[in-house]
This record gives C-alpha cells, structure tokens and sequence, in this order.
C-alpha cells in the first residue's frame, strides 16, 4: 500500500527524500537505536555539519536583548544549554519577545527533551540553532514543544523505549513515530507472507507482530525478537530472488559449445611459453564442461592479483570460437580494455587473423570498441563483431549501445564485476540469438559469505595460486610526517630501481588541484611537475589520467609497456588489468586517501616479472586513526582474501560492494554480511527448498517476495541510469 494512502500526499512526499514509498517501505525503516525516558544522549562525539537526533536535559535557559530589528520589534535571544550529565550542548534561538518567551516556557530546568537540528559551532562550542524538540515524560509521552510537535503525540512504547528513527532537516524523528503508528494501524488482519513452516522451522513470530515489536517494544526481548524476524526476511528475500534466478537461467536453453580437438584452442595451448598452475587447469576444465551443456553458464571467477584469469578466461573464449561463437569482453575503463586488447592480441600471436566463423582458418580476428574511438575505426571494428570476422570483440561500455551487434554471440565475460550490474549484463546477454553463457571475472577477493550475497545469481571458482616467475612484492608504510627525510629517500628508491633497468608507478588520487577541496589528496599534475623539476629530471617521466584523450592515454601507456618510459604518474586508470612486468616499484602518495581493496589492486601491478617488487605508502596520517590501520593492514599481508575480511569490517557493506552494485546487491540494510553469516546460509538453505517445493512460485506469499526484491532491484537500476 502507497505512504499517501495512509499519510496523505503532501506527508507521503516528505517521505521520498529517504526512499519510502509503501506503507512495507516505512515498516523497514528502523529506529537507529532505542533510549528510555530517563536515559540521556553522549554529546561528547558530535560532528558540525551533521544532522543529529539527541535525548538530553535542560540545565538552563537565559534571553538577551538584541535591539530593535528592521520592522521595528524588539529582537532577542534565547540561550539554553542542554546536558547528558557528561558533556553539553548549547541551543540558540532568536525572536520577537513573545516567541522567545513561549519557547523558554517550554524548556524549563530539568526537563527532558528530544532535540534536532543540524551541529554548528560558535566561539568553538557545538551549538544548535533553532532546533525543533518536544519534551518528554519518562514513560516518552509528549508533553511540551512546538505545537505542531505537539500534535505527533506519543513516540515511545508503553515500556517508555523512544526509538530514534534516521531522520532529515524536515523531517524529524517524532514526526516519524507518529507516522509509523499510524501504518501500525493498517497491520490488522495482514497475512504473514512466509509458509507456515518456514516460520515454524526459523522460530519466528509473524510479520505484523514483528513490525509492532521493533516500533512499539513492550521489552528489551520485543526488540530482539522483531530484528530477528526483520533480518531474516531480508537474508530469505535475497536468496529466494537469487534461487529464481538461478533457475530461470538453467531453464533458458543455451547454444552448448564443447571442446573441439585440434581447433584453435589446442593451437594456442601449444604456444603457450608456460605451464598453466592446476587451479588454472582444474577451473578451465570446469568452465569447458559449463560450455558443453545446453543451458547457460553463469559463473563467477575471482582470483587473487596476478592469478592469471586472464588466460583461463581466454581460453574459454577460444572453445566458443572453435565451435563458430563469438566471445565480448566487457572492461569498465578504456585503459583496461585497450590493455586487453594488446595482452589477449600477444597471447595469441600468428593466431590473430582468418576468419573461422565462415572459412574454418588456423586462427580469429580480435577486435576493440570504445566510446571514443573515431567514427571511420569504430565501423570498421562494429562491422567486424556484426560479421563474424572478429571472434573475439574487446571493448568498454560502447558494446552495451545498439550500433554494437554480433554474428553469433556465444559468450560474455564481464571483467571487474563491481564495476558493472546485472541489468548490463543482460544488455550485453540481449544481442545474442540464444542466451549466452556468461563468466564474471573479479581481482577483488571477497569472503565466502559476500560472494554468496553479492553474487548469489553465479556459481563461483576461485584462483587462489600465483603462477611461477612471479616475484614477492615488500610493502612499507612511508609516514613522512613522523620521519620526514623518508621522503626523499622515497624518489631516490625508485631512481635506483630505473638504475637498474626496472620502471615504476606513481599514483596520486586525484588528477589537479582545482582549489575545490585542500585535503584531496596529491594531485597527478603537480606531483610530475614536483618530480620532473626536481629529484627525476634525468628519467623519462609521463602521466597518465582518465581526463586525457583516449588516442594518448594509449600512447602513453603503449610507451611505458613497451620501455621508452621510466616512470608513470598516474590516478587509478592504472588499477587494474594493467600487465607491465618489467614494473618493479610503486609509490602510492597520500596512500590513506585510498581503501584497502583499491590499495591492494594497485600493488598487483608490479612484481608481474621476475623483478622483486617494493610497494611504498606515503602517508601524513597521525599513528591511531583508521587510515593507518588500514595502510598497516596492507603492509603486514598480501592474501587479498584476509585483506577484503578486514576491509569489510572497517568499512560495512554498503562501502565495498559500492554505489555501482546492481539492484539488490548494492547494500543491506538490517544485515552485516560477517556479523550474519550464518543466518544468510541457513536462509539460502530454506530458500532452495522452497523453490524446489514450489518452482512456479504458486505460493502468493513466496511470489511477492521475490517480486518486492526485483523491484527494488529496477528501481536502484533506472536511479541510476
């Protein structure tokens, strides 16, 4: 049921600013946590600037004349400074006498409060300007404030428990507490949307009996309780949507593309110059048996910096092309894709060329399609995916647009996965004749769990081997703030490694300094300027960054590859997919700038050779803040799976799997997928056995779940398109 059905539409309006659109909507936003009538707010960690939401007392009050204002009226101030017992907060309000008298009535000493507004500070104290507040009874009835305030009424349960809901400027947490007691109303006679004996083997209470126990607890136990229900809701959604996919994509007939013995796969595995690792044989064998059935692949690949998915992805494209597919590599940035490009070109060598689609040739074209390509290369290289003649077609999000088509598209492998949703996917999936099989590949190692919710539509392998000849990387924490000739000692670190034949990396976070904001960070333009006028002079330095166009961005980058240049200053363009193993050493300037996922992305550019690496973290960070940890974190390991475990408990879900997520993967909300871990597995063990019950979805209950949960997943979809 729509919010203005119950709230009104001008109430229901106000509401869309925090995504709430149904009455189901209202019922999930929780209060962020709960307090009694007699217990008081901490006013010692609040932040100017932010929007808060403080229960406290009233010490004192004091008005002050301010003169006459420009109609005439006496102008005054009315001073009151709120306490926790512990810390303070001062209130500042400004009126004609009669409004500065009624508000001082309404705050007399002693009295308890629930105040809102946005942090200031005067004279260096945090301060609140005209907050609006109601003042409370210890059993959270209102009985003082504003009249409109007034009017809310209660916004505590009869166990005196005020819940403080997440709020906005306009609207306040007890105007949200009047509304959801109003929703509370419209619950009689609802029915629970899970089967009885779903409910029954997850001792839960019901769904409307739950909403009343988080939104009016009679106990502490009624809270608990209603979480728990709430938070398996949210875990048994995700999985029942996911445990559809999954079915409807095996039920989806697919073009089966086995092996095919003497074709150009086994070519190009007789070119190989190296061994492949067994992890690498073991998921390619896994991968061909996915090819060789008549339903898609769906399968994720994630591998650790330097595991080699890039030619286990390769060579499944060559067993579509072997049997008269053609393979899309869809990469998030031009600099990957072009880096692609030129590394799947090399691997394959004198392969390169022929047309096997149509003439049965010893080898395939493979083609690049970007955005900013010219409009002459550009149909040349869309004429060549539409005609079969390239097997393999490489390209950034130019192949998503409907000027791009195939002959016969086989297979789709998305490269960096978070980079990308499932609705592009399937953008891509639409321009083939059948549903192709598709493989995700990711770089960034994420836990099981994470996997499981993240990327719950995919079956997943993981490459967790590095490949001979490649040599250990040493990471340092470079805090130059603490020890300031480290610095310099830092340049002349990679002048030594030039020294020595070898090349290096830069990276900076941003790529000017537009005055828009002073701690940014080190910017790509003055660090090469610093650089190139000072301790590199002699070396042949260039920098590499997203603004530049893309015919120089490859320049750049074909140089540095190919030698001719020393050392690369660079933003991030350079973070993943980059291969340049004569690439030894790497200084990330303000390294705190960056998370830890980002860092150790960053880091697998080097020691790709058989050059020892030295990784080098420069950072002004005082020791005891989280940027140091993290920086800490990334020096002390190099397994990126423990790494993703302490970055996801430093920085909550929402932050690593990123605002680019598909739909329903783009961030919880009433779960921590390490806090929860359990519940998310017994829920995708219920989930499975539901679907295999009842594979039509018949149950009403079980179909607007997943219904709820795909319309989620549209709506983040279309906000963000």
């Amino acid at each position: 049921m729509p919010l203005s059905g119950v709230l009104g539409g001008k109430t229901a309006k106000a509401f869309e600013s925090l995504k709430l659109r149904t009455i189901g909507d209202l019922m999930l936003h929780l209060p962020r946590r709960y307090v009694s009538g007699t217990e008081l707010s901490d006013l010692r960690n609040l932040v100017e600037g932010e929007d808060v939401t403080v229960l406290a007392q009233v010490r004192h009050t004091s008005v002050h004349g301010m003169g006459q204002s420009s109609r005439g009226a006496g102008k005054f101030r009315l001073q009151a400074v709120i306490t926790d017992g512990r810390g303070e907060l001062n209130l500042t309000f400004f009126g004609v006498k009669h409004l500065v008298d009624y508000w001082q009535a309404q705050l007399p000493t002693g009295a308890r409060g629930i105040f809102a507004g946005k942090v200031g500070a005067f004279r260096g104290e945090p301060q609140l300007t005209h907050p609006d507040f109601v003042i409370v009874d210890e059993h959270g009835n209102v009985i003082g404030g504003a009249q409109r305030n007034l009017d809310l009424g209660k916004v505590a349960g009869a166990s005196g428990r005020i819940g403080l809901y997440p709020a906005t400027g306009k609207l306040r947490t007890w105007t949200i507490a009047s509304c959801v007691s109003l929703a509370l109303d419209t619950l009689d006679g609802m029915e629970d949307p899970l089967p009885d004996w779903v409910r029954r083997e997850a001792d839960l209470m019901s769904q409307p009996t739950a909403y009343r126990a988080v939104h009016r607890p009679e106990t502490e136990e009624d809270v608990a309780s209603g979480l728990a229900r709430v938070q398996f809701d949210e875990a048994f959604g995700l999985q029942l949507a996911m445990a559809r996919r999954r079915a409807l994509a095996a039920a989806d007939g697919a073009v089966p593309r086995p092996k095919v013995a003497g074709g150009l796969l086994d070519a190009f595995d007789a070119r190989l110059p190296f061994t492949l690792t067994a992890g690498q044989q073991q998921i390619s064998d896994q991968l061909f048996a996915d090819l060789a059935r008549p339903h898609p692949m769906q399968r994720l690949l994630q591998g650790e910096v330097g595991s080699g998915k890039t030619v286990v992805a390769l060579r499944a494209m060559l067993a579509v092309v072997d049997n008269g597919g053609q393979a899309a590599l869809l990469a998030p940035t031009e600099v990957l894709a072009a880096q692609h490009h030129r590394t799947i070109t090399a691997m394959l060598g004198d392969l390169v060329g022929g047309d096997l689609l149509s003439s049965g040739g010893a080898g395939t074209g493979v083609t690049l399609i970007t955005g900013s390509m010219s409009a002459g290369r550009r149909r040349e290289a869309s004429l060549a995916a539409a005609s079969g003649e390239a097997g393999i077609v490489i390209g950034t999000h130019a192949l998503l647009t409907a000027g791009t088509q195939f002959a016969d598209l086989g297979l789709v492998v998305v490269d960096e996965q978070h980079r990308f949703g499932v609705e592009q996917r399937a953008l891509l999936a639409a321009k083939a004749q059948q549903r192709p099989h598709t493989l995700v590949m990711t770089a960034t190692p994420i836990p099981r769990t994470v996997a499981m919710t993240v990327f719950g539509d995919l079956e997943t392998s993981t490459l967790t081997e590095i490949p001979a000849g490649r040599a250990d990387v040493s990471t340092v924490v470079v805090n130059y703030q603490q020890h300031p000739s480290w610095l310099k000692r830092t340049w002349q670190r990679v002048i030594e490694e030039v020294a020595e034949g070898r090349q290096a990396f830069v990276v900076c976070p941003r790529i000017s300094d537009d005055g828009a904001d002073e701690d940014a960070g080190a910017a790509v333009e003055d660090v090469f300027a610093q650089l190139t006028e000072g301790p590199m002079r002699d070396l042949r330095v260039a920098v590499l960054h997203g603004r530049l166009p893309a015919e120089e961005k490859d320049e750049v980058m074909g140089r540095f590859v190919a030698g001719e240049l020393d050392v690369l200053v660079a933003t991030t363009v350079i973070e993943v997919g980059v291969d340049v193993p004569n690439a030894s050493v790497m200084v990330i300037c303000d390294a705190d700038r960056f998370g830890i996922s980002q860092l150790h992305q960053l880091r697998g550019r080097i020691g790709r050779g058989a050059h020892p690496g030295v990784c080098l973290l420069l950072t002004a960070t005082p020791p005891g803040l989280p940027a140091l940890d993290r920086l800490t974190a990334v020096a002390d390991t190099r397994d990126g799976f423990l790494l993703a475990k302490v970055d996801l408990a430093q920085r909550r879900e929402g932050d690593v799997l990123g605002a680019e997520q598909s739909g329903v993967r783009s961030g919880l909300r009433h779960l921590r997928v390490l806090d929860d871990e359990d519940l998310i597995v017994y829920a995708r063990d219920l989930a499975t056995i539901c679907l295999e019950r009842d594979p039509e979805l018949a149950d009403p209950g079980l179909a607007d779940i997943v219904d709820a949960v795909e319309r989620r997943a549209a709506g983040d979809w279309m906000e963000r398109t």
